[in-house]
């Protein structure tokens, strides 16, 4: 597989602007076009507010180019978008933020249409072959047992927190170091 070319940002439902200065988006993508031959890509998303699998995954495809040579970094609903994506399509790796595996109870969850089917994680981790995780006990929007219930079924490199609640902060170095790691491994193994 070749090396990766780029990150994509999905951002979570509702970030109706991914650029906005406040959010760790804006500070994880300056800091990745540092690095040479490389890009990070964020656009605001259609349908930001309800999320739909029917318009997300298109526009991941069409306008935001995800491919082999992408790594996917989602944030929340974006982190469930780039699990779905995953399932039928080839990418070189995706970092998972706040994932979950069920529609919570809440409509507009259930709306989005995710999660009116089974997870196919084997055909996830058949896509790609690096996936890392960034949960935290504390979440008050996501039940730890169903972040674990991702780490557990996809086998990713977790990292566990007990004190990032949703991911909300303006800054993620974290992140930054994952994504190095990643590009470091790819390197070695060209």
């Amino acid at each position: 597989m070749a090396s990766p070319c780029k990150v994509v940002i999905v951002p979570g439902n509702g970030d109706v602007n991914v650029a906005d200065e406040d959010g760790w988006y804006c500070w994880v993508k300056k800091r990745l076009d540092q690095i040479p031959g490389f890009q990070c890509l964020t656009k605001n998303m259609p349908d930001p507010i309800t999320a739909r699998e029917s318009i997300w995954l298109p526009f991941m495809e069409t306008e935001l180019h995800c491919d082999e040579r992408t790594i996917i970094i989602g944030h929340s609903s974006g982190a469930i978008a780039a699990m779905r994506y995953a399932e039928t399509h080839r990418v070189f790796a995706i970092v998972l933020v706040s994932a979950y595996t069920s529609d919570l109870g809440d409509e507009n969850e259930r709306a989005s249409g995710y999660f009116n089917r089974p997870w196919q994680w084997e055909k996830i981790k058949a896509n790609c072959p690096l996936i890392v995780q960034f949960g935290s006990t504390d979440d008050p929007f996501l039940p730890w047992k169903e972040q674990q219930e991702v780490a557990d079924s996809l086998e990713t490199k977790f990292y566990k927190f007990t004190d990032r609640e949703h991911f909300q902060d303006t800054e993620f170095p974290e992140m930054i170091e994952v994504v190095k790691a990643i590009l470091k491994i790819s390197a070695q193994t060209e």
